[in-house]
């Protein structure tokens, strides 16, 4: 309806076209669904076009900031780690003192 293509909604909810199905329509499958016009048919792939550029660049932007949470807990998990060698064998540095005592 923004695009100013009101007459193919009914058609569209029909055939139970939803925004997944949308997203896998081509020329062909348009014109089966009654777009005859090329115009019309032309505008919905262009702006389909649009949309999956657009789901691919917010897809990517979500793997990075997956990608950088992922090696910020690794690297507190290293200075966990770290910290507990060193509690350990500060422990067992007090022990040995203690032992020699």
């Amino acid at each position: 309806m923004s695009l100013n293509l009101e007459q193919y909604v009914s058609e569209f909810s029909s055939q139970n076209i939803n925004g997944e199905h949308l997203l896998q329509l081509d020329g062909s499958k348009l014109k089966a669904l009654g777009m005859t016009s090329s115009q019309d048919r032309a505008i919905i792939k262009r702006k389909l076009k649009e949309m999956k550029a657009s789901l691919e660049k917010a897809r990517k932007a979500q793997e990075k900031m997956e990608k950088q949470r992922e090696k910020l807990r690794r690297k507190e998990q290293e200075q966990l780690q770290r910290r507990s060698k060193k509690t350990d064998k500060c422990s067992s540095d007090a022990t040995e003192g203690t032992n020699e005592q």
